[in-house]
């Protein structure tokens, strides 16, 4: 099977970091995002990887090649301008044709997900994993106007959130947009068409980085 990395962001808000390189290639603890989701993607059984590449693109080819030092197949399919996350697997049509199904992930998460849970069953066209929200607050347990306990930064297992790694039916194309993000309307359609499947996943590692803060956490976490 082959996969699909949507690394085109800029990474605004990981500045200074990202002033001389793409988002994907910022390094936790010491090693880019990339080279972790491609090692994570290649222990369970990719053999073939199309990156979705704008700014920095140049960068990000010369780091990652053509995947040899992996082990792995990889290709790139190049934005000249922000095309959304629907726009740009679109763009990249060409490099999965004929494939019935394929996986899809943000490249700015770092997880340990196992992908080969994820599945499509009747006419799904897409599958979504989840996992449990994390609050980004503490919380406080109160009974009667008395505190009873704190509960720092909880997990939050009645809610749960999109972990920007989805399986996708090769017949999703023809419901993307030339410009677009699909999680703002080809999500929403599929759904109300219930042919949009989920997994839960608890009790694994799950980290986006977006900001500084999320890097130091990251890194404090990887380091122990």
């Amino acid at each position: 099977m082959k996969a699909v990395l949507l690394a085109g962001g800029h990474g605004k808000r990981l500045r200074p970091l990202t002033n001389d390189r793409p988002k994907a290639m910022v390094e936790i603890a010491g090693i880019p995002i990339v080279d972790r989701q491609i090692r994570w993607l290649k222990n369970q059984g990719i053999e073939s990887l199309v990156i979705l590449a704008s700014y920095m693109k140049e960068r990000l080819v010369q780091h990652v090649g053509d995947g040899s030092r992996f082990g792995i197949e990889v290709s790139f399919s190049m934005e000249e301008e922000p095309l959304g996350t629907g726009g740009a697997l679109k763009n990249a049509e060409k490099f999965l044709e004929g494939d019935e199904q394929f996986i899809m992930a943000n490249g700015d998460i770092i997880t340990d997900i196992d992908i080969r849970r994820l599945s499509l069953d009747g006419d799904a066209m897409a599958s979504i994993s989840l996992v449990p929200l994390k609050s980004p607050y503490g919380i406080i347990e109160s009974n009667d106007g008395k505190i009873m306990a704190f509960r720092e930064k909880p997990v939050l297992d009645d809610h749960w959130i999109n972990a920007g790694i989805y399986l996708m039916s090769g017949k999703v194309f023809g419901y993307l947009p030339q410009k677009g993000d699909m999680e703002k309307t080809v999500f929403p359609e599929f759904a109300s068409m219930h042919r949009l499947n989920c997994t839960k996943f608890d009790g694994v590692y799950w980290r986006p980085i977006d900001t500084m803060k999320d890097v130091d956490e990251a890194n404090a976490e990887l380091q122990s």
